[in-house]
């Protein structure tokens, strides 16, 4: 199975937008250990705690800079600064219900932050390879048993899936209009719902099991039957990874990518929860009859066969093996073990499974 190449990223100049998220920080902890010069700019960690700051990046890095992706000046001053080989965009708001809270908010870092990401690397000699990390939730749901390929029509209910589904208008221009021609290779990458060790973040699944079992309080189950494509997050992040290593080698494979497990994977919500309670070993839980909070989709999976065959990026670790670690990762941080250590412990397993 393919995994990314260490002689790669060794002193490579990338740029990491959002690496004070929980994607982020795991992808600037790994690009660090795979010896990449890595320059991060972000807002401040929504969070507390984070994983950015257990894992120390501020000063692991050496270059942290707090950078509002809205401030089209901000991005292009520290852009050019900093000459990037390599920009892997992931600062983004993420989540769907507060999408429905701040809309305006969502559209204009969703949108117009990717914009200004792209637009300062017009002109620019050093970046050979740019990557925007979207969402499966780009694509119109149609609530169909099949699973959504990258030539299938994009759409979005809800503000944060619509924003994203405009970002690959946003890629895809930049790149026909401006970057392709100036030598950049420019890629969308659409993930599926991430799950793993650190992450605190407000209205998403195993952070909300986390909290409540922690606390031994009822978790509240909103969506039991919503079905996903659940991975773990270094399946998506070795995918971007390897999607960037092909770009600098062929850049004619510019476009957009799903990443996520094979469609028999998929899983409800009901299925993940009780997974997690099996490692975590308690926890109690109340499904909700009908399902609750704003239109959410019912049924979502991806076709993954364009990264299997182009890419070589074969999914490794099934759902049973993400939902363990995932919570043998927060217990044993509950515990007192460090995160850099818990996180490469993740990393080199997943380096060695086959």
């Amino acid at each position: 199975m393919r995994r990314p190449d260490a002689a790669f990223w060794q002193g490579r100049r990338v740029l990491l937008s959002g690496h004070t998220g929980f994607k982020g920080a795991w992808l600037a902890f790994w690009l660090q250990r795979l010896g990449a010069e890595v320059c991060g700019m972000a807002l401040a960690p929504a969070t507390r705690p984070s994983l950015y700051e257990l894992l120390d990046l501020r000063a692991q890095l050496g270059q942290s800079h707090t950078v509002d992706i809205r401030d089209a000046g901000s991005v292009r001053q520290l852009t050019q600064a900093f000459q990037p080989e390599v920009v892997l965009h992931l600062a983004a708001q993420a989540l769907v219900r507060p999408s429905y809270q701040e809309p305006l908010q969502t559209w204009s870092s969703n949108v117009m932050g990717t914009a200004h990401v792209l637009d300062a690397l017009r002109g620019l000699p050093s970046v050979r390879v740019a990557l925007a990390i979207t969402t499966d939730k780009v694509y119109r749901n149609r609530e169909w048993a099949y699973p959504y390929r990258e030539s299938d029509a994009l759409g979005g209910h809800d503000p944060y899936s619509a924003s994203k589904a405009a970002c690959e208008h946003v890629i895809a221009s930049y790149r026909d209009a401006f970057l392709a021609a100036q030598g950049v290779a420019v890629a969308s990458a659409r993930a599926g719902n991430v799950i793993g060790g650190g992450d605190w973040a407000a209205e998403r699944l195993i952070p909300d099991v986390v909290r409540a079992w922690s606390q031994g309080e009822v978790l509240e189950v909103r969506r039991p039957e919503a079905t996903r494509p659940w991975q773990h997050v270094l399946e998506p992040l070795s995918a971007y990874l390897c999607l960037a290593e092909s770009l600098w080698q062929s850049p004619s494979l510019a476009g957009a990518y799903n990443f996520g497990p094979q469609t028999a994977e998929a899983a409800s919500v009901r299925t993940v929860v009780q997974l997690a309670r099996q490692s975590y070993g308690r926890g109690e839980l109340r499904l909700a009859s009908e399902p609750q909070g704003p239109h959410e989709a019912g049924w979502l999976a991806l076709e993954v066969a364009q990264a299997r065959q182009v890419l070589g990026v074969v999914p490794c670790w099934g759902l049973e093996t993400s939902v363990r670690r995932t919570m043998d990762w927060y217990r044993r941080h509950a515990d007192g073990e460090a995160a850099a250590t818990l996180c490469a412990q993740d990393i080199a397993a997943y380096g060695e499974a086959a």
